[in-house]
């Protein structure tokens, strides 16, 4: 992301931010729009496609919910991050999906949304690079950092950066949804073995647990503290 172009947007862009309850992203749309109204912008943060207002930009930024054509018509542009190289890796969880395959090297990719599953004009591409031990806090605030800094990005270089725009090529895949049930570990493994499922569990939400016996124990797991 070092080129910048040339023609800055004219101010102010009207920018919707949807990010659904209680996603991790929660915390990030915040310091989003406080960066992006810091440049002189005018930003609305939702948690809904019915509270979509009329704007140059939508950002969807861990969006649970099915947004169809009705209302990416509001806005003249409707942008997704996700944490994949696509059209490779589409579908949902793709971080976690990648660090339990054992990749630390995470791709994203800043697209536009249309109808179709993660199939929009690819606008930017950047990664970040994790060291194998982050657990899920860790490397989610990462991930949360980079998508901020690609979503300014676009908005800097708007609307210069939609002339850059490539059509999504090569063979996709698709990860499917995760569960709760599938944080279960498998007791005749080794907890290095299974050290990628740790990084990706929720303590709260959906802790790692095994069966033994017919019966279900949970484990959860947090890195000490330096301090102690």
């Amino acid at each position: 992301m070092d080129e910048v172009f040339e023609n800055r947007p004219s101010l102010p862009l009207k920018i919707n931010i949807l990010t659904s309850k209680n996603s991790w992203m929660n915390h990030f749309d915040k310091t989003l729009k406080a960066k992006l109204e810091k440049r002189g912008h005018i930003v609305r943060l939702v948690d809904s496609k019915t509270e979509l207002k009329s704007a140059d930009i939508s950002f969807f930024l861990s969006c649970f919910e099915v947004v169809g054509q009705e209302f990416l018509k509001i806005s003249d542009h409707n942008i997704v991050v996700h944490a994949c190289d696509l059209p490779n890796g589409k579908g949902w969880s793709p971080a976690s999906w990648q660090i339990l395959e054992g990749r630390n090297q995470i791709p994203l990719t800043l697209f536009e949304a249309i109808e179709a599953v993660d199939a929009g004009m690819i606008y930017l591409q950047d990664s970040i690079k994790l060291n194998g031990l982050e657990l899920l806090k860790e490397w989610q605030n990462i991930l949360g950092k980079k998508i901020i800094k690609m979503c300014l990005y676009f908005t800097d270089n708007y609307p210069d950066i939609i002339k850059k725009g490539q059509e999504q090529s090569g063979d996709e895949s698709f990860y499917p949804r995760r569960l709760p049930k599938d944080s279960e570990l498998d007791i005749n493994k080794s907890i290095d073995e299974q050290f990628n499922l740790f990084r990706i569990v929720d303590n709260d939400k959906y802790p790692a647990f095994f069966i033994k016996n017919g019966k279900k124990f949970v484990l959860k797991i947090y890195e000490e503290s330096a301090d102690k």
